[in-house]
C-alpha cells in the first residue's frame, strides 16, 4: 500500500471542516474489475456462504428482481459474496478511513450493494437526502463513516454522491433514504437556520469517497447511458459499542445488525468477527 496516497494532516481538517473526503485513486482497475463480476453474480443469484451460516440475513431482505427497475439496494451482500468482501477489505480503504476518524483500528458496520439504472419514465431511482447517523442511533461512536465505492467514473450527470457541505455539525430532521423529492432539503435546512450549500462530486475510477456519519448526503437520477454500480462501506471505530438509545417515539434504536451479531451479556455485540470484521489495521495471515 501506498502510504503517501492517505490523507495527511491538510486532508484530515478538510474532512473535519466539510464534513467529507474524496481521496486519489487507492483500488486497483483488478480489485474493481473482480468487484463487477461480484455484483453480476449476486444479482444472478450466486453467494459463496451458505445464507444459513448467517442468522437473520435472509430476513433482512433487499431489492430482489419482483421489485422492477428501480434503485437497487442490498445490505450485506460482501457477507455472501467473495469479490465484494476483498473489496470492503481492500486495506487503503479502512487505513484511510482510521485516519478521518482518528482511529486507532476500524471494523465493518455493514456495506450496501447499489445499483442505479438510467433515469426513465415511471422509474425511481434518486437516493433521498439523509445522514447514516439517523439509522444508527444503537452504536455509541459519533465517529462512524463511509466509504463510496463507484466501479466506474462517475460524476453528477451519472448520478454520482452529492454532500451537504458542512451538515455533520447541524441536525437536519425529516430526512430519508427513500424520498424521491431532493428539493425538499433547502426547505428543511432553511429552516433550521443554515443554507444548503450542496457539493457534488465527480470521481474517477478507483476513487473513494470518505463521509462523516452526521453528514447529509443523497443523489439525483442517472442520465448516463450506463447504470450507475457501486458498494457503500459503512464504517465504525474499533471502540464503536452498542448503546441504549430511545427514539422521538419512545421505541428503542435497533439495527438489522443487532439480528446478526453475537449477544454478550444479552447485548449485541459490534465487535463480532463474523458480522464486524476488523478492517484496519488488517490481521496478519
Amino acid at each position: 500500500m501506498d502510504h503517501s496516497l492517505l490523507p495527511g494532516p491538510g486532508d484530515i481538517a478538510a474532512y473535519r471542516e466539510h464534513g467529507f473526503w474524496i481521496s486519489p485513486v487507492v483500488i486497483p482497475e483488478a480489485v474493481l474489475d473482480a468487484a463487477e463480476r461480484g455484483m453480476r453474480r449476486f444479482y444472478a443469484g450466486e453467494r459463496d456462504t451458505d445464507l444459513a451460516e448467517r442468522p437473520g440475513l435472509r430476513e433482512l431482505g433487499g431489492w430482489t428482481p419482483a421489485d422492477g427497475p428501480g434503485l437497487r439496494k442490498n445490505d450485506y451482500a460482501s457477507l455472501v459474496v467473495r469479490e465484494l468482501a476483498d473489496l470492503v477489505a481492500y486495506p487503503a480503504i479502512a487505513a484511510c478511513a482510521a485516519r478521518l476518524a482518528g482511529a486507532t483500528s476500524i471494523r465493518l458496520w455493514h456495506d450496501q450493494l447499489l445499483y442505479k439504472p438510467v433515469d426513465a419514465p415511471g422509474v425511481a431511482a434518486n437516493v433521498g437526502w439523509h445522514t447514516d447517523r439517523q439509522y444508527w442511533l444503537s452504536c455509541a461512536s459519533e465517529e462512524m463513516l463511509t466509504a463510496w465505492v463507484a466501479f466506474h467514473d462517475v460524476d453528477e450527470r451519472g448520478g454520482s454522491v452529492s454532500f451537504l457541505e458542512g451538515s455533520h455539525r447541524s441536525d437536519v430532521d425529516g430526512l430519508d433514504f427513500f424520498r424521491q423529492d431532493l428539493d425538499l432539503l433547502a426547505q428543511r435546512t432553511s429552516r433550521q437556520g443554515f443554507a444548503a450549500r450542496v457539493r457534488p462530486t465527480a470521481m474517477r475510477r478507483g476513487q473513494v469517497s470518505f463521509h462523516h456519519c452526521r453528514t447529509v448526503h443523497g443523489s439525483g437520477p442517472n442520465h448516463s447511458t450506463e447504470p450507475r454500480r457501486s458498494l457503500a462501506i459503512h464504517l465504525q471505530p474499533g471502540d464503536n459499542r452498542w448503546r441504549r438509545h430511545t427514539g422521538p417515539d419512545g421505541q428503542p434504536a435497533r439495527h438489522g445488525n443487532d439480528r446478526l451479531v453475537r449477544h454478550v451479556d444479552a447485548v449485541p455485540d459490534y465487535a463480532d468477527p463474523r458480522i464486524c470484521p476488523q478492517l484496519w489495521p488488517p490481521h496478519p495471515a
